[in-house]
Parts: structure tokens; sequence; C-alpha cells
């Protein structure tokens, strides 16, 4: 998530908050770094310029200058003034009531993943307690409609469709007649996209705008595509009308420009990012989350969130239980390898530790070393998996045999669950030490 401008910024707040005092000089030269970082990452020259000159002006005074911790002062101006670049706080779906049909219109270029958004979004919606209808209005991409529908399947949402339709306008009056006659209340509308902006898409989506009234109309936008998503924001924007925004592709490797580009260009917030493929990868936009991330500074509150939702209150309690008995198991071991998969990408777990991004490199987190694992706990017994201490050598060789893996491997995973489970059962027992364990991770702070 924006990785190449995080890693540098980090760098840069890492580099003073080690400073136990600053000057204006050090200000200026660590301005100068940001600024660079932000021309590379492809932020619009205009939002440099405010972001740079908004941060001079209130890191130079006296009140940072001489404060007890002018560091940390002069970081909380750099983290407030991403925040605002942002968008500041929070903006929700302005939907109606759940008695009254509320239409989402969702625009976009083709190739912006518009359709699997649409998916994810009405998803979400339904989690929260919407009854959501898809709308498959995109009659121009071959496939799309029934793209729409395989989507709509995996995720449990209703798909209005016509087969063979020709007048997008005409499906959608129907699809809202639908809608009304079987109380939903939440109708998300997928429309046509092109390779470019066209007369032709502007037009179709306008009468359709017309027809559907939607209450937000909500520009999918490619993240990678930098400023282009800026631009193309705008053209809709003046056109159509657009109410916010959803960034896909959000967890690419991305210079990051359009990010921190859109809500001061455009006016226009960013409500939700595509953080992965699947169709429970799409996250509501907090900006004081995302600037903490950027920043290296974690989002403990996101990783809590994720936790919640794969990690069942009474499995913690029992697991808990199981560490400090020494009982937890290999089998345990594994269990908990599936529930932080359900949580994403490792890496994207990483960064919302506080500290840690910088300070665990890749080998500390390599996925193929925990599928490699994964697969050497498979090919033991059930048994096995339960008492560890009954893997031998022949075991061992046959469980190595078994994964595709080395005697070495099983020896060392054997050697590292044994230490972690040490470590478990010290941490659940010694409160001194879960508090130099979270002080390590920034809990502490």
């Amino acid at each position: 998530m924006l990785d190449r401008v995080s890693a540098k910024l980090s760098d840069i707040v890492r580099q003073v908050s080690g400073k136990s005092t600053i000057s204006e000089k050090n200000i200026q030269e660590a301005v100068d770094e940001i600024k660079l970082a932000l021309l590379e990452a492809d932020v619009n020259l205009r939002v440099v310029r405010r972001f740079v000159n908004r941060t001079i002006e209130e890191a130079s005074g006296e009140a940072v200058l001489r404060s007890v911790s002018p560091a940390q002062q002069f970081i909380r101006i750099i983290h407030d003034r991403m925040v605002g670049l942002l968008g500041d706080e929070r903006q929700d779906l302005e939907l109606k009531g759940p008695d009254t049909v509320s239409v989402i219109l969702l625009m976009g270029l083709q190739g912006s993943g518009k359709t699997t958004t649409a998916a994810k979004l009405a998803r979400l919606l339904q989690k929260q307690g919407r009854r959501p209808l898809l709308i498959a209005a995109d009659l121009v991409r071959p496939a799309a409609v029934e793209q729409l529908a395989v989507l709509g399947r995996q995720v449990g949402v209703p798909v209005y469709l016509e087969e063979g339709a020709r007048d997008p306008v005409k499906v959608v009056k129907a699809g809202l007649r639908k809608a009304e006659k079987e109380q939903f209340n939440t109708v998300l509308v997928d429309t046509t996209g092109r390779m470019q902006v066209d007369e032709a898409m502007m037009a179709e989506l306008a009468r359709i705008r017309d027809i559907a009234a939607p209450v937000e109309s909500l520009l999918v936008a490619d993240a990678m595509t930098g400023q282009t998503a800026v631009d193309v924001a705008r053209e809709f924007d003046g056109r159509i009308g657009v109410s916010g925004i959803i960034l896909s592709k959000f967890d690419s490797d991305t210079r990051g420009g359009a990010a921190l580009s859109l809500k001061t260009i455009t006016g226009k917030p960013v409500k939700f990012i595509g953080v992965g493929e699947k169709l429970e990868d799409l996250e509501p936009f907090y900006p004081q989350r995302i600037a903490g991330r950027i920043l290296g500074m974690g989002d403990v509150v996101s990783l809590v969130e994720k936790a919640q939702q794969t990690i069942d209150q009474d499995e913690a309690e029992r697991l808990a239980a199981r560490m400090q008995s020494a009982t937890f198991t290999l089998e345990d071991y594994l269990e908990q390898f599936q529930r932080v998969k359900k949580m994403g990408s490792l890496q994207s777990l990483i960064d919302m530790i506080p500290g840690a991004k910088g300070q665990i490199s890749e080998d500390d987190v390599n996925e193929q070393e925990i599928k490699r694992e994964e697969a050497i706990i498979y090919s033991m017994t059930l048994e096995e998996r339960r008492n560890h201490r009954i893997i031998g050598p022949p075991r061992r060789k046959r469980i190595a045999h078994g994964s595709g893996t080395s005697v070495y491997d099983v020896n060392k995973l054997l050697k590292k669950f044994e230490k972690m489970r040490t470590m478990m059962r010290k941490m659940t027992r010694n409160k001194k030490y879960q508090a130099q364990v979270l002080s390590r991770m920034g809990g502490g702070r």
C-alpha cells in the first residue's frame, strides 16, 4: 500500500524522531526530502506546494522549535498535513432509511475494477444489514453481465439482468421496479465503462442518473493510474456529478499520487479502497489511519477490527488457556495460519503494527516459508499434530517426504514451534513480560 512513498516518508520520520533538538535547517532538509518523495509518488504539483508551505509555516514557529519534544511536534504536523491531504475525516455513504430504496450509481473507465467493486460493496452493505440488489447495466463490455451474475452468487446478493438487452436505461428502470416490489432497500447499478471518457458513455450515464436519482454517484478509479485517476475524476464530476470515489487496486505497489491528490484537486472524498482481489477486500477509507500507515506509525484500530472479524471471543479465550497450560499444539498453530490468512496478506498486517514498518524484513514475513510450514503440518498424522514430542527421526523423514521438503525443514519448524510455545506460555503467565512485548510493538506508547 503506497509502498514507495511510505518507505521514504517512514525513513524521514525515523530520522527526525531520533533528534533531541531540531532547527529550522533540520526542518527545511526534512521538508525538502518529503517534497521529493511526494513528487516521485506522482502527487499533483499544486498539492505538493500547498503541503510543503503549510508544513514549513507550522513547523518553524516557536511552539515547535522550543517545545519539550520538538521532533515529536514536527512529526505530528507532518501527520496532520498528510491527513488533510487525504480528506480529514471518514466520509460515510449517504443512504436513506431501511424502508426506502437508496440507489448507488457506480461509474468508471473500463479496467478500473468497477464490476468487481460493485459486488464487494454489495457484500459490505449486506453485512451492515442492508438488502442490496445489483443491476447489470453494462451492456457494452463482453461478459460484463455474466461476470456480475457470477459475483452476485458468490456474495449472496441478487442480480437483476436481462439477457440480450440493448438499452441500459430500460434495464435500470425494470431493476428499480423489482427493488420496490421485493423490498430491496439498496440498489447498486453497474454501468458501462470505456477505455477513455467519450460522449456516448457520458450521455448514457446522464440518462441513467436522471432515471435512477442516485443518492451516491461513486467513481471507481484505478489507484495504479496516478494522476490520470485525478483527471478522470474531474471529468466525471463535471459531466455527471461525483459524490465520492472508490480507489481500486490500492494494495498494489503504486506511486500513490491518486490517493494523495484526489481530495485536494477534486474536492471529492475517497470513501472506500480496494485492498486485494478477494470479494471481502474492500475497506472504508479512514484518512487518519492511512496517514499513520504511510508514515510508518501503524494502524492498530484497523488491525484489531480485522482480528475481531475472524476470531471468535470464546475461541480466543480457549487458545489463551491452551497457551498458558502449555497444551498449545501444532494443530492450534495450523489453525492460526488459517485465521491470519483471512485477515489479509502478512505484509499488510505488518504495516498496521506501530513501528514495524522498516524494522521487519521480508524474510520475517516470508509467505513462502509459511506455505512450506503448512505443507509439513498437513503431512503429519493427527496424533503428531497434537503431540509433537513423538516426532522422532523416522517420522521426520516420512513427513519431509510427504510434504516435498527436507528433514532440515521439519527440524527447523519443530524448533521454531517449541521456542514460540515457550514464549507464549511465558507471556500469558507474566504480566510484566506482556507489557515489554506490547511496548516493543508500540502499544506501550
